[in-house]
């Protein structure tokens, strides 16, 4: 498998921190155009009020060996990402791969507060920022992505579509969103087939975000020492994991065969070979099923 994308645009919608960011990087590992978009610059920060930064990226971008892009967006924003995808096609002429990873939903979901409590605002809200952002940005996005065949689409969601019709999510919204990613991907697939284009979904396992490393009072060198705390996160992966699976699919010839289906980062580094930082496959998923929900004791023999 040919996994060089030096001639390839990409652009990943979401790239300020998490999951997005580290896709970006890893798709310039491979020689890859990206534009990194978000709504936190050095001069200017989102509602998540964190200090990441879209620069930032588009540098860990670059430095890992393609072109990184930054352009502040929201994505709720028709009109700027209309210009967004202007500029894509103004100054490279083809966009090859859309990474629809914008969220930043997680402040406002009230976890294990029902319908009738959880506050209107934040949970509308937290659904336009989980889906509306994914819709506007494909709808710009895609009659250029459709102009040459093989284009992909990645929405990037938190469980897999089998395991999220089966499981409440601990929010009625946060539950909604994350089905609806899932539900996103097919649909596109289906449209996207007849111009020899590709969609799917993609989660992560338990990642180890910046937030999530912060919650626990750790770092990526010491994550471990949140076992004692949580000892399920035993089977957490960072980042960088999942952006491995997006290059490994956009490097995939044969990336069709996947469309309109939903994938994990650990299924997908039992097909491609692919591991996480430290040399480990972590299979989330298949550990939350078998060994966390099943309230057994936290073991990740097996799943790693």
């Amino acid at each position: 498998m040919n996994t060089t994308l030096q001639e390839k645009v990409a652009l990943v919608a979401g790239a300020t921190r998490g999951t997005g960011r580290a896709i970006a990087t890893a798709l310039g590992e491979a020689g890859a155009t990206v534009y990194c978009t978000g709504r936190t610059t050095r001069e200017h920060r989102s509602e998540m009020n964190r200090s990441e930064t879209i620069e930032e990226t588009a540098e860990l971008v670059t430095r890992a060996g393609g072109l990184g892009i930054a352009v502040q967006v929201d994505h709720l924003e028709s009109e700027q990402v209309r210009g967004l995808v202007e500029r894509i096609e103004r100054e490279r002429g083809r966009l090859d791969l859309l990474v629809n990873d914008i969220w930043g939903g997680d402040p406002l979901a009230a976890w294990n507060t029902p319908l009738w409590e959880h506050s209107l605002t934040d949970g509308l809200r937290l659904l336009r920022l989980a889906i509306d952002t994914h819709v506007i940005t494909s709808h710009h996005a895609l009659p250029l992505l459709t102009r040459n065949p093989g284009g992909l689409v990645v929405e990037v969601t938190d469980g897999t579509a089998e395991y999220n019709a089966a499981n409440y999510r601990v929010s009625f919204f946060y539950d909604l969103a994350k089905v609806s990613v899932n539900r996103l991907a097919f649909s596109q697939a289906h449209e996207l087939r007849p111009h020899g284009c590709a969609a799917v979904s993609l989660t992560p396992g338990w990642l180890r975000s910046e937030m999530m490393l912060e919650h626990f009072g750790v770092t990526e060198d010491t994550w471990r020492d949140a076992l004692a705390v949580e000892p399920h996160f035993v089977i957490s992966e960072s980042p960088a994991y999942t952006g491995r699976a997006v290059v490994a699919l956009a490097a995939d010839e044969d990336r069709g065969r996947w469309s309109g289906q939903s994938l994990s980062s650990g299924q997908l580094a039992q097909v491609y070979g692919f591991t996480d930082v430290d040399g480990s496959r972590p299979d989330a998923w298949r550990y939350v099923v078998e060994v966390q929900d099943r309230g057994r004791p936290a073991d990740a023999t097996g799943y790693r």
